[in-house]
């Protein structure tokens, strides 16, 4: 028998472990081993409630941690909320750090966001650059609130000792998504409105923005295999990239989602709404010389398994979100 690795016959707790990463991420780690993956969830603990960390860490015992709880959105969503998002989003991560470390953790892994990089920084975006610029403004709380526990998960490692690790990962996307329009990402909003007007014969659907600004994105199966190579292989202080090392502008984004969606109409682009970050593509570099992490699906079959999962499931999310 081979000997186990880091993770093999430890207790392991992911936070958010029932939602659209999550339960990728519990796949993933189950193939290193552990003696169990357990997934609170938010009405038995909330993770914004002290006493309720304490709790969860008490009744779990866990020996890593996979801190994947976030409040999120796109930009309409991060627009509206700036003050919860940066709130909710800080001291989640804060009060777990803090009680991991009391509760003599062996290893907290932090999912961070590709929003706490400068509005402006280099392409492709590497880790060194973080700190050369403010984020772009509309989404600034959410990702300075993430670099925050990056900086806590540092200064903890330099006074107590403790293994934290921080991961960014770009944008994701895939079955299981968040497809509610108030609250959605690009991919699920125009993967929606696009099969929604085929159905109804609109000749057109409306896009934020120019379409000319960038982004990377990662199917969440890669990223849970990412974030699953890490928590058993890094060890260091230094955050990692997660991503697929693909760029493509928001316009061709959307043309490659009508054309999945069988929707042969316009897209109408409202100027008057932001573009966000003018260009998001990361260096994955240390990823692949740290842990040996690199994308392995294609964008193209990303988005066309990612378009069947929602043609085969709207109905009953459309029941689930009108009850």
């Amino acid at each position: 028998m081979e000997p186990m690795g880091f993770l093999g016959g430890r207790r392991v707790v992911v936070t958010g472990g029932a939602g659209f990463l999550g339960r990728e991420v519990c796949s993933a780690l189950e193939a290193f081993g552990p003696s169990s993956i357990l997934t609170p969830r938010s009405f038995e603990y909330d993770l914004r409630r002290r006493e309720a960390v304490r709790r969860l860490l008490r009744m779990t015992k866990p020996e890593v941690i996979v801190h994947l709880a976030a409040v999120v959105g796109g930009i309409g969503a991060n627009r509206a909320n700036p003050g919860l998002y940066f709130y909710d989003n800080a001291i989640m991560g804060i009060q777990l750090l803090e009680e991991a470390r009391l509760a003599k953790v062996a290893k907290v892994v932090l999912i961070g966001s590709i929003c706490s990089y400068p509005k402006h920084a280099a392409v492709p975006f590497h880790e060194d650059d973080l700190w050369n610029g403010y984020p772009e403004e509309t989404n600034a709380p959410y990702g300075l609130a993430k670099k925050m526990l990056m900086v806590q998960a540092q200064a903890y490692r330099q006074q107590y000792g403790l293994n934290a690790i921080t991961l960014l990962p770009v944008n994701l996307y895939g079955p299981h998504d968040n497809f509610n329009p108030e609250t959605s990402h690009v991919i699920p909003a125009l993967i929606r409105k696009a099969i929604e007007a085929r159905e109804a014969g609109t000749p057109f659907i409306e896009a934020w923005g120019t379409g000319s600004a960038s982004r990377e994105f990662l199917f969440v199966r890669d990223a849970a295999r990412g974030i699953a190579a890490a928590t058993e292989l890094y060890d260091k202080p230094e955050p990692v990239n997660l991503g697929s090392g693909r760029e493509i502008t928001i316009q061709q984004l959307a043309e490659m989602i009508c054309s999945l969606c069988r929707f042969t109409g316009e897209i109408r682009w409202d100027a008057s709404q932001p573009d966000g970050q003018p260009r998001r593509c990361l260096d994955i570099t240390r990823a692949r010389e740290e842990f040996g992490f690199e994308a392995s699906t294609p964008f193209s079959e990303g988005l066309r398994q990612t378009v069947a999962w929602y043609e085969s499931h709207r109905r009953g999310l459309a029941a689930a979100q009108a009850a």
